[in-house]
């Protein structure tokens, strides 16, 4: 019954801080936003910037991890995992991104406490843009009916122009992504991220190494799933490989150099 509620506030944007943790709902691929995999030089300066924007911190694990609706943020890799090589600007996933309700509230606040926050394009009160000192650029735009301070919102792969359709092909077949249009982008929804495509005119490289070394998408009877994704010719980085409280991991690649983590969680983060 708890797990129930906290999906049903997700969707209808309850103010609990912890049902708002939870996964939005699969979609019928079975396929839902996870996680973005931070390789933090800093993982204080990190942790200390993305709570102070609204985000819970928690460490279930091994991971220290910030927790926001929609969107789970792992801060550092494994031990031993060499620093990162850059931030995101560069590689194929240029920049991820926030919803607010109101943009120039959040920036006035954010200030305040220490957030490096920039205003957006010239004349757009609605947009912003926050990059961390390791170079994790993250887009913020507004939504003033949204009854929640922060929320995922969107993925923003940079790509060749004639890339554009085949990347949002690819997810749609993989992910189950619903194809469509944000504002001038094309784009592809998954439950909690819109994936937004736009063009690249330098070549982009991949994110293994970089600030933001993957992204991540939780994912219903996963062993199954990567078996299927292996029979239609999709790159397997890493094996399924079971966890001992049940679930497990995988990873895979898109074609432009996006790293995937998959899981299967029995108990959501």
């Amino acid at each position: 019954m708890k797990r129930l509620f906290a999906a049903v506030c997700v969707v209808l944007g309850c103010a609990t801080s912890g049902a708002l943790s939870q996964a939005y709902p699969p979609n019928e691929a079975g396929v839902t936003m996870g996680h973005w995999h931070l390789n933090s030089r800093d993982i204080e300066a990190n942790k200390k910037i993305l709570v102070a924007m609204g985000g819970t911190a928690i460490k279930p694990g091994a991971f220290e991890i910030v927790r926001f609706p929609g969107v789970a943020v792992f801060l550092h890799q494994a031990p031993g995992t060499p620093p990162n090589q850059g931030g995101t600007v560069g590689t194929v996933v240029n920049h991820v991104g926030f919803i607010v309700p109101n943009t120039q509230e959040a920036m006035t606040k954010w200030k305040a406490a220490g957030v490096p926050i920039e205003p957006g394009a010239p004349g757009r009160l609605d947009q912003a843009f926050v990059t961390t000192p390791d170079g994790l650029r993250i887009e913020i735009l507004e939504d003033k009916t949204q009854t929640v301070p922060i929320r995922h919102h969107h993925i923003h792969y940079y790509v060749a122009e004639s890339e554009i359709p085949k990347i949002q092909a690819w997810y749609a077949k993989h992910f189950g992504a619903k194809p469509g249009m944000r504002g001038q982008f094309q784009a592809a929804d998954i439950p909690g991220a819109n994936l937004s495509f736009a063009k690249s005119d330098s070549p982009t490289i991949t994110t293994r190494g970089r600030v933001l070394d993957h992204i991540g998408f939780d994912v219903k009877n996963l062993a199954e799933f990567m078996k299927n994704l292996e029979a239609q010719g999709v790159k397997i980085e890493r094996p399924f490989q079971p966890n001992p409280n049940g679930g497990g991991l995988g990873f895979v690649s898109d074609p432009w150099g996006t790293m995937i983590e998959l899981n299967e969680r029995p108990v959501p983060l």
